[in-house]
C-alpha cells in the first residue's frame, strides 16, 4: 500500500510563503498528482494538479500564488504558496488526480496574524 505523508505546513502570517512536501512510499512517475486542502468545516477540494508530465493545472483562488512540482527521483511533490491569505487556512493533502491512495495524515496550514 502507498503510503502518502505530507510536511511543510505551519502559522504564517497574510502575504507570506509556505513550500510543502509529499513524499510517496513508491515510484510515483506515472501518476497524475494532486494537492487538495479542506478547510474548517468544508469539503476537500482539488487545487492544483501537475501531470506525469509536468503538464500543472490550478484551481481559480490560486491561481498565480500556488505552485506545483515534482522530483520523480524523489518520490515526491512540491506546493509553493506565496501571497497567502486567511482563506487558505486548510489541511492541505496530496494524493492522484482520482484520488485512489489511501490518504496521508495532512499538513496543517493555517494563515493569520
Amino acid at each position: 500500500q502507498v503510503q502518502l505523508v505530507e510536511s511543510g505546513g505551519g502559522l504564517v502570517q497574510p502575504g507570506g510563503s509556505l513550500r510543502l512536501s509529499c513524499v510517496a512510499s513508491t515510484n510515483i512517475f506515472n501518476f497524475n498528482m494532486g494537492w487538495y486542502r479542506q478547510g474548517p468545516g468544508k469539503e476537500r477540494d482539488l487545487v492544483a494538479t501537475i501531470t506525469s508530465g509536468s503538464r500543472t493545472n490550478y484551481a481559480e483562488s490560486v491561481k498565480g500564488r500556488f505552485f506545483i512540482s515534482r522530483d520523480n527521483a524523489k518520490n515526491t511533490v512540491y506546493l509553493q504558496m506565496n501571497g497567502l491569505k486567511p482563506e487558505d487556512t486548510a489541511v492541505y493533502y496530496c494524493n492522484t488526480v482520482r484520488a485512489f491512495l489511501s490518504w496521508g495524515q495532512g499538513t496543517q496550514v493555517t494563515v493569520s496574524s
